[in-house]
């Protein structure tokens, strides 16, 4: 399933945000969205999510508009976690997560079977079944994460997309997260799209890297291609080392501003 954008523009209170943006992103791989804050990122996201249909330009989904598509349609295909996701008051994991199952139900009709195993399926794979019963407010912000990025899972979509899913965790909670995302996609081919802050986590989990700054897509490609010392001072001002860890990936290590 493809997504792209062809000469995106998305106006925000009269403020153009988005610049004519035209990106591609390959199915069945992990695409890492970063740029500094303020540079259109999460406003790209809702944008591919149909969230925003208020632009000009198109969203093609497969070659067709997605503002054409009804929504349990592209629920069905687009699963999004956005940043500071809220459940209703006295809510349980599982009854969240259930809530994922809305785009395959109907005043008449629903598979209760299936629903089922989708959702044990959903908080398998994101290790809070244990959770199941346990009121969603009570949980630490690691298990929140995880059960929000449980009901998007519920959803059962092709492409999914997550707006800073590791912002407030701990480092071992953004491992965690980062780590279930990279398995979503290693075994279910799972499209994953997202926005990160960490640029070490963009080159440790992501087959490609889209740089956008000032609502221009300013780069895309191979991470090693991509994110390189001079367009890390360039997109955020910093001057870094780089260096490769021993897993062998990548590192950028910021070291002062770029005067």
């Amino acid at each position: 399933m493809e997504l792209k954008t062809a000469n995106l523009k998305v106006a925000i209170d009269g403020k153009e945000i988005l610049h004519g943006i035209s990106a591609s992103f390959s199915a069945g791989r992990r695409t890492a969205i970063i740029g500094p804050n303020g540079a259109g990122k999460s406003t790209l996201l809702k944008a591919l999510a149909a969230i925003n249909t208020d632009y000009a330009g198109e969203v093609l989904l497969d070659g067709q508009e997605i503002r054409e598509l009804g929504r349990k349609e592209i629920a069905k295909r687009i699963g999004i976690l956005p940043q500071g996701a809220a459940a209703p008051p006295d809510t349980t994991v599982q009854q969240l997560v259930d809530y994922g199952r809305f785009p395959y139900r109907s005043l008449f009709s629903r598979d209760a079977k299936t629903d089922r195993e989708v959702v044990e399926w959903a908080m398998q794979a994101t290790h809070v079944q244990a959770l199941s019963q346990r009121q969603v407010q009570t949980l630490s912000g690691g298990e929140r994460q995880r059960v929000f990025l449980a009901m998007v899972l519920a959803q059962q979509p092709e492409i999914l997309l997550l707006d800073e899913p590791t912002t407030y965790l701990d480092i071992a909670h953004q491992l965690e997260v980062m780590d279930i995302v990279a398995r979503l996609n290693s075994e279910y081919k799972m499209t994953i799209i997202m926005v990160l802050h960490d640029i070490n986590h963009a080159l440790q989990y992501a087959d490609e890297i889209m740089i956008v700054k000032d609502g221009c897509l300013k780069a895309q490609g191979m991470p090693r291609e991509v994110m390189t010392v001079q367009r890390l001072a360039e997109t955020f001002g910093v001057r870094a080392d780089i260096f490769t860890n021993s897993q062998g990936k990548t590192v950028l290590s910021p070291i002062e501003l770029v005067k």
